[in-house]
């Protein structure tokens, strides 16, 4: 292997190009595998080789169809460090028919194969002409199994490869036809709310409320901690995150403001709006203000946010802020921090109350598990 290091920086020669290619086309399986293998080893950092060996796309496409595994698997290795980068790769493996091929191995029964194929679909989304063959082809409902049983890394490029397929309106349709809410909640769960795959889960969430508010917000407070899920989101993700986060609860809160306004603030949200109403995106800011004049009225005089509660005076704080004032921002954002803090008193108080105003038969129960998580 050592052999081929020199290749790496200005591409590979003229005459290797042809034997690969001619190689990648032998009737012999065993030589089929290793040029495919030293395809990808080849194109794996170099876009010079991605380019000049991009003729060996239809030959690796074929090789797809094997019946042997380790030809299969070398094949799709090959394809996808090809595709990496390269627009016009990812184009030509899709028009040469790749598609067919890796969502056979989706529903295959060995998770490193799922894996590999589900890691080339997400690379091949990234092109927005692959975006509707790749619905076309039936990739999303295995996606979505993917989603719901594949290996954590195969999960988290299934998402993304939903992500990406999502910016296509016309992709939402299917998507949501697939039930995804309930493997993007559990993939919610289980990975780091600041992480990219937090990000793309929940754009992907709000996209999908967009589409179809009401379904998509039925679907979503279905799942056990589904709406927790979001709000843990809105308070430990990353910038990003948080917008998306709460663009989610405000679709759902618009969609049908009586009936999910006290889900979302038995959740605990106020704090994650308040601090977003400072320390958010100008997006985020924006939705986090409406997010908290939508709860704040209510049909029920105890539970209305008054005209000077702690969102109001961090208004009042920041807009007579200068932009210079570092010292005056850092004040706001400890007062921020204290206010949260009597905040979620406040919230645990009301709770307090709430048991002994309600009946036990007025009360949800999974409204008050999801509070005593919040609470711990």
């Amino acid at each position: 292997m050592e052999a081929w290091v020199a290749f790496e920086d200005s591409g590979v020669y003229g005459g290797v190009v042809v034997e690969l290619l001619e190689r990648v086309c032998s009737v012999d399986a065993e030589c089929r595998i290793e040029a495919a293998r030293e395809i990808r080893w080849l194109t794996k950092t170099s876009s010079k080789n991605r380019r000049q060996l991009a003729g060996a796309v239809e030959a690796l496409v074929s090789m797809l169809r094997s019946e042997i595994p380790e030809e299969a698997q070398a094949a799709v290795l090959a394809l996808l460090n090809l595709a990496v980068k390269d627009e016009r790769n990812k184009i030509k493996i899709v028009q040469a028919g790749a598609l067919y091929s890796l969502c056979d191995f989706l529903k295959s029964s060995d998770p490193i194969l799922q894996e590999y194929a589900t890691t080339s679909i997400y690379t091949l989304s990234a092109s927005s002409m692959n975006k509707t063959p790749i619905c076309a082809a039936g990739a999303i409902p295995l996606l979505i199994m993917v989603l719901t049983d594949g290996t954590p890394q195969a999960k988290i490029d299934a998402a993304a490869s939903l992500f990406n397929l999502s910016t296509v309106k016309e992709n939402l349709s299917s998507i949501l036809s697939s039930h995804p809410i309930p493997p993007i909640i559990s993939l919610l769960k289980s990975i780091k709310k600041s992480s990219k795959t937090a990000e793309k889960c929940c754009a992907l969430l709000e996209s999908l409320l967009s589409f179809d508010e009401l379904g998509t917000a039925a679907a979503l407070t279905s799942v056990e901690g589904g709406v927790l899920t979001v709000v843990e989101v809105l308070e430990d993700g990353s910038v990003v995150s948080k917008e998306h986060a709460v663009g989610t609860l405000l679709k759902m809160c618009k969609s049908d403001r009586k009936r999910y306004r006290e889900i979302i603030l038995n959740e605990g949200v106020i704090p994650g709006l308040l601090e977003l109403t400072v320390q958010g995106t100008p997006t985020a800011q924006v939705k986090a203000r409406e997010m908290l004049q939508l709860l704040r009225e209510s049909p029920y005089p105890r539970r209305e946010l008054r005209a000077d509660t702690l969102e109001n005076i961090v208004y009042n704080i920041v807009s007579r802020m200068d932009g210079d004032d570092k010292v005056g921002l850092n004040m706001a954002k400890k007062m921020l921090a204290e206010m949260v803090q009597v905040s979620m008193e406040q919230s645990l108080r009301h709770l307090q109350q709430r048991a002994f105003v309600y009946t036990p038969s007025d009360l949800s129960l999974g409204s008050c598990s999801n509070s005593q998580v919040r609470l711990k």
